[in-house]
């Protein structure tokens, strides 16, 4: 998650029962492996480890990153293409992957940004959030799921220098291709090691369509039993790209270099007075600064958004 926007001032606070609508005939979707996520973090942790200790972009760990991730995808079926964008004097790249199937004209795409920045090897940021939605989508493959819409997925590069590649993206479709986007999911930092369950406010000035989505994510967390609040994000992760283009757009995060508040501490257990991570865009942000219940109840809810909203 970029650091250029602070988000002090953007976090409500608000409890899961408002505005939290039970789910009309949630589809069951599968429990997603934590155990399998990890090691897709291990994966990127030994890119990072063999690479000058980052996966930044224009740095060679970046494209191991991407790479890695595409070979993944590949062997599940999935259509990929690595796009390619210019941000510093260095070439960026974007991972984009289409599941078989589904309606072209309704797409719902998930994301979240491949990069670290060059202080370290970004595991929580964003390693969490790249790793769970890749084992969400090998999950669509080893179940057969067969959704009525169009699913994508897309692995940002350049986020951490101000939304580079989901911008540039975006602003590759034409305003048909645009039109075709229904919604888009954001995941970045669903692992941090002193979590909050956050959800993104889709009232915050975001596009018509993003309060169903914000619903639907509050829905999935209050099926596991765990409370949400609502966070305003703004123009800090890559969910901004799609709002610009008048995509509804949502997401979850569990916190930052924000300090959690005793109230969060009682609700959600973890220690009041410190950071949600203290190792936000520093060296020690390796495979031992994540929260692996944090993990494992974000990829569950990636999983139920993806299979009510796409199916």
């Amino acid at each position: 998650m970029r650091i250029l926007i602070a988000l002090a001032a953007a976090l409500m606070v608000t409890g899961a029962t408002t505005a939290q609508a039970a789910a009309p005939a949630a589809l069951a979707a599968p429990n997603i492996s934590v155990a399998n996520v990890q090691a897709h973090l291990n994966q990127f942790q030994s890119i990072a480890s063999a690479n000058g200790g980052n996966r930044a972009h224009g740095r060679p760990g970046y494209l191991a990153s991407i790479n890695w991730v595409k070979s993944k995808l590949d062997a599940a079926g999935f259509t990929t293409r690595v796009q390619s964008f210019t941000y510093g004097g260095a070439t960026g790249y974007n991972l984009i992957a289409d599941y078989p199937g589904g309606d072209a004209n309704n797409v719902v795409m998930l994301g979240g940004h491949l990069d670290s920045v060059t202080a370290g090897p970004g595991i929580n940021d964003n390693g969490t959030g790249s790793a769970s939605i890749l084992e969400v989508a090998l999950q669509m493959k080893a179940t057969n799921f067969q959704p009525t819409k169009h699913v994508r997925f897309g692995w940002w590069g350049a986020e951490e220098l101000g939304l580079r590649g989901s911008t540039a993206y975006v602003n590759s479709l034409s305003t048909t291709e645009k039109s075709r986007i229904k919604a888009y999911l954001n995941f970045d930092m669903t692992g941090s090691p002193n979590p909050g369950y956050f959800v993104y406010n889709g009232a915050d000035g975001q596009p018509t369509g993003s309060v169903a989505l914000q619903q639907r994510l509050q829905a999935g967390f209050t099926s596991i039993g765990v409370q949400t609040e609502l966070t305003n994000v703004g123009g800090r992760s890559d969910h901004a790209a799609f709002a610009r283009a008048n995509i509804p757009t949502g997401g979850t995060f569990t916190g930052a270099e924000q300090t959690k508040t005793s109230a969060q501490a009682a609700k959600w257990g973890g220690t009041a007075g410190q950071a949600f991570d203290r190792c936000y865009h520093r060296s020690c942000d390796t495979t031992s600064n994540i929260n692996a219940t944090a993990l494992d109840r974000n990829a569950d809810v990636i999983a139920y958004a993806l299979w009510n909203t796409a199916a």
